[in-house]
């Protein structure tokens, strides 16, 4: 048999003394993709980086032979000989992997001159030929540009091309499509699968989406609170996992749990027409006696009664956020948009605004970012209610901010509210954190609640439990969702009526069976295709 690329034996990772990788075996022969699975804080990124001593104060002991090598074993000085030459890395999000300050075409340059030893025109001329192996769309203008010109597609590309530079036998892919499209993320799989054909080499993929590795991999390897429980061929393991944890992964796709509204039940939101635009200069001395208009919502048409949910789905671009910051009163827009029977602008004329921001509320994306790390879950949740309700005494406060935690499944054991109510926003977990942003759109009872990507920064399990939270609030309340997303099964999930948006345009509407089941449209057939399983 032919000796593995890999061969990783009781690789363990502690930080100051504790453990969180306890003596994990694993192969990689050449040529094969492995997935690592798990949730946040299985030890997943850290046994992968660990292999490179890329994890900063982390103690790795065990074994990690390379092609015979022992990477554990060498020094610093050694192991630069191998990150780039013969393994390398695609990291999680480009926007933070990549330098800012230089070009795409500058940073892949200057891999290929320090490993390669190319001259400045040598290594650019390379760097185009790798930008243009990946993809990219006129690679040699691309080089020039800086990673926040590029789309999150192009990005990442750029990131593929950095990591291939050197010709590696072994690359490490963590999590390379968690901030992509579906549609992009089809693409990012299907041109890792062509160069890993091409050229020989192993990838060993890290990931949460367990529809990825169905897609992209030939084996999965399990792991759970830094054990690896179960391992096998892709289609052994999907089609009768052994452990109980990989069951409970595979167990926790999207489900569909809801009630279709009333025909008759009132409407909560109406547009017709809605459009918005940017203005935008113009080049040269034009741009001194005015501006261009970039339209980044045109003409659509929307109803959502009490107890429905509209998702709203469609690529980075698409309009998708512009027409959710209509809806929540926060761009300017003509045509027609009324919560109720109050428009925005009505109501901005006659002093009502306030009243109509009750009856509308917003759950962001990322829980992290939008809950003020200075603030605690008192002052987080009960926000709303200082606005809203400012006659309220600090005891009917208090009950009313317990009353909304209880209500998204947070609740301190008994004797322990104060202390939890002081609790800051990082003491949580992802998922926690995520009940927490509903809870502060919950409590002050609105009838209208935009959903923007409310699961995309969670672990699979956790995104189940949201969504399943989610849905009983809607049963029990008659509550109404504007659901932005770009994840097909959490429209299936979530939505009575999909609205498809591309470039701005509205290309296909209706109800969730009809749009999903039967397309009509060729971008909604590749949306509905890229998310498919395999």
């Amino acid at each position: 048999m032919t000796a593995p690329l890999l061969e990783v034996c009781g690789l363990r990772v502690a930080f100051g003394g504790q453990e969180v990788v306890h003596g994990i075996d694993f192969t990689l022969a050449q040529g094969e993709k492995l997935a690592l699975v798990g949730e946040s804080g299985s030890g997943k990124t850290v046994s992968a980086l660990s292999l490179l001593r890329l994890v900063q104060g982390a103690q790795v002991s065990g074994s990690a032979r390379l092609e015979g090598q022992d990477l554990l074993s060498l020094g610093e000085h050694a192991l630069r000989g191998v990150r780039g030459d013969r393994v390398a890395v695609v990291f999680q999000e480009p926007m933070t992997a990549l330098n800012p300050l230089f070009s795409v075409g500058a940073q892949i340059a200057e891999v290929l001159q320090l490993k390669r030893g190319l001259n400045a025109a040598q290594a650019r001329a390379a760097a185009i030929e790798l930008l243009a192996s990946t993809g990219i769309p006129e690679p040699a203008r691309r080089a020039g540009a800086f990673p926040h010109q590029l789309s999150g597609g192009q990005r990442q590309r750029a990131m593929i091309a950095m990591a291939l530079a050197c010709e590696p036998r072994l690359l490490i892919a963590d999590e390379p499509t968690t901030a992509l499209d579906v549609t992009v993320r089809a693409q990012i799989l299907a041109l890792l699968s062509d160069l890993q054909r091409q050229r020989g080499m192993a990838v060993l993929l890290i990931t949460h989406d367990l529809n990825l590795v169905r897609h992209f991999a030939d084996r999965v390897a399990v792991m759970e609170k830094g054990h690896l429980v179960e391992q096998g061929d892709v289609a052994t393991v999907y089609a009768a996992p052994q452990h109980a944890y990989t069951r409970r992964l595979m167990a926790s796709e999207a489900r569909r749990d809801v009630q279709d509204p009333a025909a008759d039940a009132p409407v909560v939101m109406q547009a017709q027409g809605l459009r918005v635009w940017y203005p935008v200069p113009r080049p040269g001395v034009r741009g001194w006696f005015g501006h261009d208009r970039f339209v980044a919502l045109e003409a659509a048409d929307f109803t959502i009664r009490a107890g429905a949910t509209l998702g709203v789905v469609g690529e980075s671009g698409s309009g998708k956020s512009t027409l959710a910051l209509a809806a929540l009163g926060l761009l300017a827009h003509e045509g027609a948009l009324n919560v109720g029977t109050s428009g925005w602008l009505a109501a901005r004329k006659e002093g009502t605004e306030r009243a109509l921001r009750r009856r509308i509320q917003v759950v962001f994306q990322d829980p992290f970012s939008s809950l003020s790390p200075r603030m605690t879950v008192e002052q987080i949740v009960g926000e709303g209610l200082d606005i809203h309700e400012p006659g309220l005494d600090a005891g009917s406060r208090r009950a009313r901010v317990l009353a909304s935690l209880a209500d998204v499944g947070l609740v301190p054991e008994q004797g322990q509210e104060d202390d939890w109510l002081q609790r800051y926003p990082h003491e949580f977990s992802g998922g926690q954190r995520q009940r927490l942003a509903i809870a502060r759109a919950m409590i002050v009872d609105p009838e209208l609640i935009v959903l923007d990507e409310p699961t995309s920064a969670l672990d699979v399990t956790v995104q189940q439990q949201v969504l399943s939270l989610l849905q009983r609030l809607q049963r029990e309340r008659g509550l109404s969702y504007l659901l932005i997303t770009h994840d097909i099964a959490v429209i299936r999930a979530m939505a009575h009526e999909v609205l498809v948006l591309k470039d701005g345009r509205v290309l296909e509407q209706g109800p969730v069976g009809q749009v999903l089941e039967q397309p009509r449209h060729p971008y909604t057939q590749a949306l509905v295709s890229a998310a498919a399983p395999a």
